[in-house]
């Protein structure tokens, strides 16, 4: 009893945060639910299904959410394996590069979006000023549809690698020193070691990395929400987007539902997709 009255508050947050609404999300998806009229909700069977497997905006925002995941994944954590390297050297003031790498993950996502949407300013911008002194032309950043999701991703990089990078650090940290004596003695170079010693011993650690950056990278959200609403032409909505756009600014709920279901059950394939392939790896 001791044991279930620890547990109890968790699992009442578990079911009320989070089964309930799957479940409500799921009985939503079979109905048309005004958010404003709920008093007026009726059952329509399959026909928001139907309607969202024929809806161009909904292809588009998948794809855009997987494009962001495809590249942000392998490059965030490519890059956080950089920096933990690097800090996990001796290094001098290597606490004050730690420190720099992570502020950004600390910082409130709203506070950095609105930062580099000054930053992307195509006619004031500091890194168009940048551009411009190495005679490079002003470019439209958030205000291209061929740009936009590049730079979400950059600067989604630059936000999240510092988590990733600590994680890494723990798992270099407990690499036994023993195993890159022994390599020196026998001759082998910091490349090989790399290669031989520190990836391998770094798996499930990695395996942590790939499967947090993953759930991370499809719920993209923030970044397209406040930089730039979806746009410009889509380029930039992605199914989280799509969801709250749908439920909360157009108030079709049954809809917001239907989708929610979908992404819910693409999140579950790509993560147990993920496991499989990196277990068998």
């Amino acid at each position: 009893m001791v044991g279930y009255s620890f547990v109890t508050p968790a699992v009442l947050l578990l079911i009320f945060f989070l089964v309930l609404p799957f479940l409500l999300a799921v009985v939503f998806g079979f109905t048309k639910f005004n958010l404003l009229r709920p008093d007026k909700i009726h059952f329509t069977g399959f026909d928001n299904y139907k309607l969202l497997f024929t809806d161009g905006l909904f292809y588009k925002s998948l794809w855009n959410t997987l494009y962001f995941t495809i590249i942000v994944v392998p490059v965030q954590s490519g890059v956080a394996l950089m920096l933990a390297l690097l800090v996990n050297n001796s290094l001098k003031l290597r606490n004050v590069f730690r420190i720099a790498y992570f502020s950004p993950v600390v910082t409130s996502m709203t506070v950095i979006a609105i930062l580099w949407i000054s930053l992307y300013n195509p006619n004031e911008g500091l890194i168009n000023s940048a551009l411009h002194f190495f005679g490079i032309s002003n470019q439209p950043f958030l205000r291209s549809s061929s740009q936009a999701m590049n730079s979400i991703i950059f600067m989604s990089v630059w936000q999240a690698a510092g988590y990733q990078m600590m994680i890494f650090l723990a798992g270099l940290q407990g690499i036994s020193k023993d195993l890159y004596e022994a390599s020196s003695i026998d001759g082998a170079n910091k490349l090989q070691q790399l290669r031989y010693i520190t990836i391998p011993s770094l798996y499930n650690v990695t395996v942590f990395v790939l499967t947090i950056t993953t759930i991370q990278a499809v719920k993209l959200f923030v970044q397209p929400y406040i930089m730039t609403n979806g746009g410009p032409e889509n380029s930039t909505r992605t199914l989280a987007l799509l969801i709250y756009q749908q439920g909360f600014q157009f108030r079709n709920a049954g809809y917001a539902s239907a989708i929610s279901v979908i992404f819910f059950l693409i999140v579950v394939l790509i993560s147990f997709s993920m496991k499989k392939f990196l277990r068998d790896k």
